[in-house]
């Protein structure tokens, strides 16, 4: 079995803090055996974080989080750019046809960009995994809906820290029984529902950190774009 973080973010991210070497690092500290670094919008790092993973005894699993008309699909395995803003119908198939797997992160947490704000549970369904426990919760009603969701019906099922700074990453974990330690073994495996999760919620003091950070980092690009 294979310990999987799903999703994380770099200081590529217009709301990360850290650069990939700190999160391969505190990934290697907990003894993850994968890391996906999934920014929004962006695979630059996570192509580099790909090609770095060795050195901290890693998979390095490339993917990104991307913006749908619906909201956020985490694409898995992908080594090109999804374009935000597709239908999430279209996304799927882009990421699919790069030969990855699309992951759908919090979808019940509305306010976060979940999916089901603008789509119908059904159409949900078309989706390759669902992740089922995010870290950053408030009650974890959300996630308990998502894993409901997900066993009602027969999805595979993902967990995920949604780490915005490093300390976070292995936060929440995927467990993956692959074949071999390879990213093609991993995702066969996500996609045909060999996996358990298991996690523990942000800290508050941290989400508030991250969240703080995130404003400040989105102010100081708008003021740079402005000169």
């Amino acid at each position: 079995m294979l310990a999987a973080e799903l999703h994380s973010h770099s200081s590529l991210s217009h709301d990360g803090r850290d650069p990939i070497e700190l999160l391969l690092g505190q990934a290697e500290a907990v003894g993850l055996d994968a890391l996906a670094v999934t920014d929004h919008d962006e695979i630059e790092a996570s192509l580099a974080a790909v090609e770095k993973a060795e050195e901290y005894d890693l998979v390095g699993i490339p993917g990104m989080e991307v913006s749908t008309a619906a909201g956020h699909v985490l694409a898995l395995g992908v080594r090109e750019a999804v374009p935000p803003g597709l239908s999430f119908g279209e996304t799927l198939d882009r990421i699919r046809s790069l030969g990855g797997i699309a992951v759908v992160p919090h979808p019940f947490q509305e306010s976060r960009s979940g999916v089901l704000a603008n789509i119908s549970q059904e159409t949900l369904t078309a989706a390759d995994a669902i992740e089922v426990y995010n870290s950053r919760l408030l009650t974890g009603r959300s996630n308990r809906q998502a894993e409901r969701f997900a066993r009602r019906n027969g999805m595979p099922m993902t967990a995920g820290s949604d780490a915005h700074i490093s300390e976070m990453v292995g936060q929440a974990v995927t467990r993956i029984d692959a074949a071999e330690r390879s990213v093609d073994a991993i995702l066969d495996a996500i996609r045909e529902g060999h996996t358990t999760v298991e996690g523990k919620r942000t800290p508050w003091r941290i989400s508030f950190r991250q969240a703080a950070g995130g404003v400040k980092r989105r102010v100081q690009r708008r003021l740079s774009d402005l000169r």
